[in-house]
């Protein structure tokens, strides 16, 4: 009886393009409790929070379809919408999953 457990990976959906992909392959969308939009590359800043992949046309499909607004319940400016398709680009490549698992 010495059967080990595959690990569990976590799935989230992301909002853009309705696919269900390992956590840590997305990127977590956040509004605080101030109402204040941003990304959150730790994935453990407080808030609502919605998964987008890290493709600029799954940030646009989530903005143009209004998903973002639907998962925060709260509108989002264009300053808000701009200010996330410039840091999209900028934002550092997803951590190696193999390297983690020590």
């Amino acid at each position: 009886m010495s059967g080990v457990k595959p690990k569990k990976i976590p799935m989230r959906m992301c909002v853009g393009c309705r696919e269900m992909k390992p956590k840590r392959e997305l990127l977590r969308v956040v509004r605080s409790p101030e109402g204040e939009i941003s990304f959150d590359l730790t994935g453990r800043r407080s808030g609502r929070g919605a998964y987008v992949c890290r493709s600029q046309d799954c940030l646009q499909r989530a903005v143009r379809q209004h998903q973002l607004e639907r998962a925060f319940s709260a509108p989002v400016s264009d300053a808000v919408r701009d200010a996330l398709m410039a840091q999209l680009p900028e934002l550092p490549a997803p951590e190696d999953a193999d390297a983690t698992d020590e």
